[in-house]
């Protein structure tokens, strides 16, 4: 006789994640980066002298995709169009077209090359780094590293003489784009990376003093917890093309962190969806509105733009009846377009989870502020599904496997 016992999750208190979550701050070193003085860092940058116009990073998952969600929502700024000194480039993926397309926009010889691996010996980006130093000669005038203080990549860049910037071991990949992995390419650049931690701080203490978003993120973690047999699939909804990094960003952190096996040996994972509007109203809103209810849908609006680029009062023959929307600034109509969809989505699926967040503007205080509440969001969702959210042994196995092949 075979008698399998499958015992329920126990659902903890509010007061007990919220304990838990701070002891974890001793051993998981993210929760300190907005704290970190960084002074020093822009001293040593400053001295650096590099030159260069361009940027290009090398690296692959968390050690571009929260730099990448910065720069590609701040990078049409006109306020930073002025004041940014360098352009960034991003080498992540093995695809060859993709990799010598993206080196064709490159002014190698005006190129500083920033190689980022946690472990350093991460095969796509030790692969792209010896490709690119094929075609290019690359030594510390036009290099800097970004890895744990001892990995090999790190014993490379000592051997080298080539300026090394530390990723701590207690900070995972997918959440360190406040540490030197974004800090570091981002600061060269030209951005204002105190404002980055400064609006990262104003969450981690809002949270950890019991503000405003204390009861806010528990509840919500806690709503996807008790309700993820039912909605297993939690959707953003970025309205700005200016966020499809940080959906990036957020399908990975989501994903890895929660796709997890729990302390009773069974399976737990919510499946993370980036969408942006407006064009995926014209496509995955239909599996939203008629389709099953999955899904939890968080929408994301910019509240000011600050463009005042209007629709040209030109009447199209034929379409007359559209000049209802002459002069109409493209800010608002994105914004009445995100409402729209939200009423509609309310309508048609009383019974769904939905929560929006708005952004007031697009500066690095405002993107800082995203990232961080989600950094914080996906740890209290781990506690309440009783994970490790900071393992990736499902990943891991991948690796371990491709490097046997590749060695035969």
């Amino acid at each position: 006789m075979k008698n399998n016992l499958y015992y329920p999750q126990i659902s903890l208190s509010n007061e007990e994640i919220f304990s838990e979550i701070k002891k974890e701050r001793e051993s998981i070193g993210y929760y300190s980066l907005p704290h970190v003085d960084i002074t020093d860092l822009k001293i040593r940058l400053d001295n650096l002298n590099f030159t260069q116009k361009q940027i290009a990073i090398i690296g692959i998952g968390g050690s571009t995709l929260g730099t990448y969600a910065i720069y590609n929502f701040m990078k049409y700024n006109k306020q930073h169009s002025k004041t940014l000194k360098k352009e960034l480039f991003f080498f992540e993926s093995t695809d060859p077209v993709n990799l010598n397309g993206t080196i064709s926009q490159l002014n190698l010889e005006d190129t500083l090359f920033i190689v980022i691996s946690k472990s350093g010996t991460t095969i796509e980006t030790i692969s792209i780094f010896k490709y690119l130093m094929s075609i290019i000669k690359i030594d510390k005038s036009n290099l800097l590293v970004i890895t744990e203080h001892d990995s090999k990549l790190n014993t490379f860049a000592t051997t080298n003489d080539i300026n090394s910037f530390e990723i701590p071991k207690d900070v995972g990949g997918r959440f360190s784009v406040l540490s030197n992995v974004g800090l570091v390419p981002l600061y060269l650049a030209g951005f204002n990376i105190d404002e980055l931690l400064r609006s990262a701080k104003k969450i981690s203490t809002s949270f950890f003093e019991q503000h405003e978003l204390y009861d806010h993120l528990i509840k919500k973690a806690r709503t996807y917890y008790e309700f993820k047999d039912v909605y297993n699939i939690n959707a953003i909804f970025s309205y700005s093309q200016l966020l499809e990094g940080f959906n990036k960003w957020y399908v990975q952190l989501w994903g890895e962190s929660l796709g997890k096996i729990d302390i009773n040996n069974t399976n737990q994972g919510l499946t993370p969806i980036g969408l942006l509007g407006p064009v995926d109203q014209h496509s995955f809103l239909q599996l939203i509105v008629e389709g099953k209810s999955d899904k939890t849908l968080t929408f994301i609006k910019i509240k000011d733009f600050k463009d005042d680029t209007k629709i040209a009062p030109i009447t199209l023959a034929g379409l007359e009846d559209l000049d209802y929307i002459n002069n109409l600034n493209f800010k608002e109509l994105i914004n009445q377009q995100a409402d729209a969809t939200i009423a509609s989505v309310k309508e048609c699926k009383k019974d769904i989870p939905i929560d929006i967040i708005e952004i007031e503007n697009i500066s690095e205080y405002e993107i800082g502020k995203l990232l961080f509440y989600y950094e914080l969001l996906t740890s209290i969702v781990g506690k309440f599904l009783r994970i490790n959210t900071y393992d990736q042994p499902g990943v891991e196995g991948g690796k371990i496997i491709l490097k046997e092949m590749l060695k035969k």
